[in-house]
């Protein structure tokens, strides 16, 4: 091999290696990707990182007003976000339990009283039916929500999700489940 082969091959070799990595910058570049707030997953054995005095110190969420909230949420927005869930979740009417348990008509229907789904112990020991707020809260971190629940879904950080997810559930019943009363204005 003459020595006008080795450089075509050593060149080849590093054009290659230039161009990928100038597509890897360049994907990072346009898809970056944020860091999550939660783990999607636990690893046993690894305990939680503390939070930072600057999270201890955050203002809790105000209060949501479910009775104006979910008529302006949007349920086909919240049926996109609700596509995640189908891997465990069916809302159909007579539909099957899947990993997890059959949520039509979720909204109003006791908790963990699905007929035929084996509930875990804890969620077993919750009482009380799906209200919007008890399912807002679930929703947005089901581990925290019902600590020890077999749901290993991370949860719906954004409000607005939660509430396009609950107008989309709130549609799939017999008959939509009623509003709460409008919470009176603060002054």
């Amino acid at each position: 091999m003459d020595s006008n082969e080795v450089n075509k091959w050593f060149g080849a070799i590093v054009g290659t290696a230039l161009f990928v990595q100038t597509c890897i910058v360049a994907s990072d570049f346009i898809f970056e990707a944020e860091e999550p707030e939660k783990a999607g997953y636990v690893v046993p054995g690894v305990e939680a990182e503390a939070a930072a005095p600057a999270e201890a110190a955050a203002p809790a969420e105000a209060a949501t007003d479910f009775a104006t909230a979910i008529p302006a949420a949007d349920a086909m927005a919240g049926e996109v976000v609700a596509a995640r869930c189908a891997a465990c979740h069916e809302w159909t009417k007579d539909g099957p339990n899947k990993i997890g348990p059959n949520i039509y008509g979720v909204i109003g229907r006791d908790k963990a009283s699905f007929p035929g789904y084996n509930y875990s112990p804890v969620m077993q020991s919750q009482r009380g039916e799906w209200t919007y707020e008890s399912l807002y809260e679930f929703l947005e971190r089901p581990a925290v929500a019902v600590p020890g629940t077999k749901m290993a879904f991370a949860g719906l950080p954004r409000a607005q999700d939660r509430l396009n997810v609950i107008a989309f559930l709130r549609n799939q019943a017999d008959a939509p489940a009623p509003l709460p009363a409008a919470s009176a204005p603060t002054p």
